[in-house]
């Protein structure tokens, strides 16, 4: 039995959550990539009630992204091939992270590199010390959509190395992003725990591609992309699932499809400790915050008192 209807529907939910290290006092972020690098979103509600605000991925380096056409929509999501555009990561914590700041969200940094070294001095930059309001780095192994460029996460001694690389050098908690596309998904979410990720954060995209039916020709100007949405929503369910059956004290993080308080409950249900909103927000910047908002009333609806009362509730 899932819960209990019966209960006084306006009993208090406490929304926070614990993931490894981090205290977020919401169960629900946004998803790097999907909100912008900055405050994009505060038209649209207050960051600070979220879990944290997780911003598009950064290099060492400002980056130009891929060339357009950079986004398509399918059927139930949307492909996109961006390509990490950035302004680097020293004109993010001089432009970008005092208005995170000016609005009390919890920042969740994002980067990504071409070569362990990269990563490396993408995090030499961020520093060891506090960052405040940065609460954890999410390191990006696993975007699809860099042409010429691996998938990091498709590889456990190369994931290793980037965590270890990117732990020498911050004292704040590393979570690791990683890839659906590779079978080998339990086995590296092994790996870069033991290589210091206090958490990983479960899926990226799923490869994929679309034709114009004019030409014939890829959509995307990169020719593939990466496939997101609530397309992918029970890929997502299934990795967080494996990874925490597997591993039963590895923090996850859940993104992949999250749309509304169900999907959101149904990845904390399979394992996961926290949720993240991403290409919802694209076509209804409000997303996060109504996914927050349906989260609450979801669990007081079917008698729980906060998320970690139905967190691994699949494997119970």
């Amino acid at each position: 039995m899932v819960g209990d209807s019966r209960r006084d529907s306006a009993s208090p939910v406490d929304m926070s959550v614990t993931v490894g290290r981090v205290h977020l006092r919401h169960a629900v972020m946004t998803a790097s990539g999907t909100s912008g690098h900055a405050d994009e979103l505060a038209a649209y509600g207050d960051l600070a009630s979220l879990g944290a605000v997780v911003v598009k991925s950064l290099s060492v380096m400002p980056w130009a992204g891929n060339p357009a056409p950079r986004v398509h929509p399918v059927a139930q999501g949307m492909l996109n091939a961006v390509g990490l555009q950035g302004p680097g990561m020293a004109a993010w914590l001089r432009d970008d992270l005092p208005r995170l700041a000016s609005c009390d969200a919890a920042v969740v940094l994002s980067i990504w590199g071409r070569t362990v070294e990269e990563y490396r001095e993408a995090a030499a930059v961020l520093g060891a010390g506090a960052r405040d309001p940065i609460v954890a780095v999410e390191v990006n192994l696993s975007c699809p959509n860099m042409s010429g460029h691996g998938i990091f996460a498709h590889d456990a001694d190369m994931s290793a190395a980037v965590i270890s690389a990117v732990v020498e050098q911050v004292s704040l908690p590393v979570w690791a992003k990683l890839s659906p596309n590779t079978d080998r998904l339990v086995a590296i979410a092994g790996r870069v725990r033991d290589a210091g990720a206090d958490a990983v954060t479960l899926v990226n995209t799923v490869l994929g591609m679309a034709l114009d039916p004019d030409t014939g020709r890829p959509a995307l100007g990169n020719g593939g992309g990466g496939l997101s949405g609530r397309a992918i929503h029970p890929v997502a369910v299934r990795a967080v699932h494996d990874v925490r059956a597997a591993h039963p004290d590895l923090p996850i993080v859940g993104v992949g499809g999250v749309a509304d308080g169900w999907s959101a409950a149904e990845l904390i249900m399979a394992g996961a400790d926290a949720v993240q909103v991403g290409t919802a927000t694209f076509a209804d910047p409000a997303a996060p915050f109504r996914v927050a908002a349906d989260l609450e009333a979801w669990l007081r609806a079917h008698g729980h008192r906060s998320p970690g009362a139905i967190r691994g509730l699949a494997h119970r």
